[in-house]
């Protein structure tokens, strides 16, 4: 927790097989501004040992929430984290004031979820070890140094990624808008075809009518997903809230 006594809360939530370690670079930046707080979803980072699920993701952010002492927060989630997001307005509905998604709106039915279908099957075949290299590798090969290092340090979750995909895909849609009451902002990447496809229908669907965005800083925030990310694009779209 960190910020002056009067300012907003803020939680970030990272994504898919994630750690709370993907926010480092936007941590600093942001507590001048904000009393703001990154967890580990369960199953994640230092709750690695914890089994998944919807409704205790939801009870995490609720927690961090509780934890800053500042009444209802704003949040900004990455992708796969967005399903969690959504589910917790619909159980902890007054300790919201904000919602930002980055990258993280797309619906999780339909013909273009099979790629993630079949991984989360092949994952378990997988020894984690080699799965830790392959990603690790690849991270240090997209980003610099001071983005990933931290994420690579806390380690990767894949031995939760079938319980937390078999859980999202095939439930969740712009109707999951419905239960959000407070501001809403969705960030997607300009050229991001899978997730622009249902942004109108989301912003539709939230309470009141929220905007999409899609420029420079969203194009970071998306096609770059988390590790792009710049400080600016969560503390700058929360305050929108």
């Amino acid at each position: 927790m960190s910020g002056a006594d009067d300012a907003p809360p803020l939680v970030l939530v990272h994504g898919t097989r994630l750690n709370a370690g993907q926010w480092s670079p936007q941590l600093d930046a942001l507590r001048g501004e904000f009393a703001v707080a990154a967890v580990d979803l369960p199953g994640h980072g230092a709750r690695s040992g914890e089994p998944w699920s919807l409704a205790a993701a939801a009870q995490v952010i609720a927690s961090a929430v509780d934890a800053l002492g500042r009444g209802p927060a704003r949040s900004s989630a990455t992708p796969s984290a967005g399903t969690a997001r959504w589910s917790a307005p619909a159980r902890h509905p007054p300790l919201l004031r904000g919602l930002v998604l980055a990258g993280a709106g797309a619906s999780t039915r339909g013909a273009w979820t099979a790629p993630y279908r079949w991984a989360a099957g092949l994952v378990p075949r997988l020894p984690a070890d080699r799965l830790a290299r392959w990603n690790d590798r690849l991270f240090r090969r997209l980003y610099p140094p001071e983005v990933v290092a931290e994420t690579i340090r806390r380690g990767c979750a894949f031995h939760t990624l079938p319980d937390a995909w078999g859980e999202v895909l095939g439930h969740f849609d712009a109707s999951a808008m419905r239960h959000v009451a407070a501001p809403v902002l969705i960030l997607n990447g300009e050229k991001d075809t899978v997730l622009r496809a249902g942004e109108a229908e989301s912003s539709a669907r939230a309470r009141p009518p929220t905007p999409t965005t899609a420029g420079a800083g969203a194009r970071a925030a998306s096609r770059g997903r988390w590790p792009r990310c710049p400080p600016s694009v969560p503390g700058a779209a929360a305050s929108r809230g």
